[in-house]
């Protein structure tokens, strides 16, 4: 456990670091961040900062000497980078979670291996690979990039009687994963934190819009029978226990209609703090940022209720540009990540409006909550 005045090691300088690093401040805790992009957002608000690559061992070193704890931002930091910041401070999530969700087809096998229900998936590591794969999925499905995949990047969706070799070609011929198509009525996530002693909680389960690939709008509570809601944070517990994990993480699952009732499958773990956990900001008691904070200095675990009705919306490129008129929208809380540069589909920052409506603020369970 750690103590106020401690310093937790950041990994990555974007605004899910700046956001964590603001988080520890207010706990009283220093920030720390090592991140080879000299402009990163996250070096604004810590305490210290190295800007070197993630392969700069002297680097790591010095870094490793000067924190008390070590997270990161973001799920692809090398796993060699990881296990030797791990051989000398803690970190926090392990390397296990790295190691896993680095990799598409690791993960979906993690995940399918739990007696967790994903969509069907082949290994595909040539055009041969490829023609069996659909064969034996079927169309659509959609190809991705085993790794450095995020916002759309890295797959390629195939439909009936589109060319294989094209598709191939047009993902880099590099090993993949062939994903069959999910006819989902909506997309969902689970936002929840776990202590090293296996102490958890989860956020009300939150409903998501993407445009052009990249999330658009976050809002609690879901559109979700209660028995899927109540799955979801089950499966959230469970994919939790198995990585022995320390911190907050997220799952996104696809809610599918089957008759009169509701099934949830699981699309991607992401171990970190998340996009569509930004509502928490504004709208629970503990918001995620300090959530984390909370989970990987091993002290006690925040109450996660909602304040009420509460959606996020990204900012992303020219959006930010409204900020004036976003300050002066009662009940709108502006966040801004302090990048100078709004570039198309960069994320600027995010707003969070929050209806606080008594009646709203529907408590998670008992026992899946903190």
């Amino acid at each position: 456990m750690l103590k106020p005045g401690s310093v937790i090691g950041i990994l990555g300088g974007g605004q899910l670091g700046r956001m964590i690093a603001l988080a520890a401040a207010e706990l009283g805790l220093k920030a720390h961040v090592l991140c080879p992009d000299k402009d990163s957002p996250a070096f604004h608000v810590s305490a210290a900062h190295i800007c070197a690559a993630y392969n700069d061992f002297d680097a790591l070193a010095r870094f490793a000497a000067g924190v008390d704890v070590v997270t990161y931002e973001f799920e692809n930091v090398p796993l060699a980078t990881a296990e030797f910041l791990a051989a000398r401070v803690p970190l926090r999530p392990g390397a296990k979670a790295l190691a896993i969700t680095q990799d598409r087809l690791a993960e979906k096998s993690f995940v399918r291996d739990l007696g967790i229900e994903t969509a069907p998936f082949a290994a595909v590591d040539s055009l041969a690979d490829l023609e069996a794969a659909v064969a034996q999925l079927g169309l659509p499905a959609v190809l991705k990039t085993r790794r450095f995949g995020y916002d759309g990047k890295g797959q390629v969706m195939i439909r009936p009687g589109e060319d294989l070799t094209a598709a191939w070609h047009a993902l880099g011929r590099q090993s993949a994963i062939l994903e069959g198509f999910i006819s989902f009525v909506r997309e969902v996530s689970v936002v929840a934190a776990r202590r090293g002693d296996g102490a958890f909680c989860a956020y009300d389960v939150t409903e998501n819009v993407h445009r052009e690939h990249i999330l658009h709008t976050s809002t609690v509570p879901a559109t979700l029978t209660a028995d899927a809601a109540r799955k979801a944070r089950a499966i959230a517990r469970d994919i939790g226990d198995a990585l022995d994990y320390e911190g907050v993480f997220a799952v996104e699952l696809f809610v599918v209609c089957q008759g009169s009732s509701e099934r949830v499958i699981v699309n991607e773990i992401a171990p970190r703090v998340h996009n569509s956990g930004h509502w928490t900001q504004d709208g629970a008691v503990t918001s995620q940022f300090e959530q984390h904070v909370r989970a990987i200095a091993g002290w006690p675990l925040g109450e996660v209720s909602r304040l009420g009705r509460a959606q996020m919306t990204n900012l992303i490129g020219a959006d930010v540009h409204d900020w004036h008129a976003l300050l002066a929208e009662p009940g709108t809380h502006l966040h801004l990540y302090g990048k100078e540069e709004a570039r198309a589909g960069r994320k600027m920052g995010h707003v969070v409006r929050v209806a606080r409506d008594p009646e709203a603020c529907a408590n998670v369970p008992d026992g899946e909550g903190c």
